[in-house]
């Protein structure tokens, strides 16, 4: 089984745009269908856990940056 690249946050969201235009043009066969939205849920876990993980590192950032602010 080939090894699936891991993909930037911004690689992901082209991706899923991607999925949406082909899903919005109901022309593909129902399995080739199912696949896209499959794809398209896993990107979106993949966006959002992404996401949180950014949110975390700027949120240290900004303690980080609050806490020099004191000193």
């Amino acid at each position: 089984m080939a090894e699936k690249k891991k993909r930037t946050f911004e690689e992901s969201m082209q991706r899923l745009e991607d999925i949406v235009g082909e899903l919005e043009k109901n022309e593909k066969p129902m399995d080739e269908t199912l696949a896209l939205f499959q794809e398209g849920v896993e990107l979106v876990k993949t966006c959002d856990s992404q996401l949180k993980k950014f949110e975390k590192q700027i949120d240290t950032i900004v303690k980080s940056s609050e806490d020099n602010d004191t000193d």
